[in-house]
């Protein structure tokens, strides 16, 4: 799946073969194939795997913890995700870029419904007045938007800024005081 990952992410769908992820795997072509019926089965296999992992902290949004800590957990988590798998993200991103032909039912339901619940969450936040008048599905937007940037266009932040470590770390002072300041519900007198 790692080398699966690499492969599509460097090369998109197109351009990858079995052959070269059975070569960056080390194992045979044949090998590969004994797992996976086809290229298209690899593709999505690592797609839904990316698509787990990235999603995995926003299911865990607790409904009962404090707001701004738990956007905030997830925020972290994102901006992590991108340093630790920025391939993961490429790969995802180049799927959107070709009008995600293979993940269209996946985006229309599964993440759908997983958004429209955490939509509710922050909006329930709102209507409680723990959380600033935002629009929720645009609030997700921007931090999936602020987070995957480090690793979609790593190469123009690496031209810009060559210590990674100083990057992510302002990063994520920046993002956390942006969304903490920003979210933090006005006083009401």
């Amino acid at each position: 799946m790692a080398a699966a990952l690499d492969v599509f992410a460097s090369r998109g769908f197109a351009g990858a073969t079995v052959d070269a992820i059975a070569a960056s795997a080390g194992m045979s072509k044949a090998n590969v194939l004994y797992y996976f019926r086809t290229k298209q089965d690899i593709y999505e296999a690592v797609l839904v795997r990316t698509l787990t992992v990235w999603l995995d902290p926003l299911r865990r949004l607790d409904p009962d913890g404090d707001p701004l800590e738990e956007i905030w957990r997830y925020a972290e988590a994102k901006l992590q995700l991108s340093r630790s798998a920025p391939q993961a993200s490429r790969l995802f991103a180049g799927e959107m870029l070709q009008g995600a032909p293979r993940l269209t039912r996946y985006l229309s339901h599964d993440l759908k419904r997983l958004l429209d619940e955490t939509c509710a969450i922050l909006q329930a936040w709102i209507d409680a007045g723990k959380l600033a008048d935002v629009e929720p599905l645009n609030l997700m937007f921007l931090i999936w938007s602020s987070t995957q940037h480090y690793a979609d266009f790593e190469p123009q932040i690496r031209a810009l800024e060559p210590d990674e470590e100083r990057v992510f770390e302002g990063a994520r002072r920046t993002l956390r005081h942006l969304l903490m300041a920003g979210l933090r519900p006005a006083v009401r007198t």
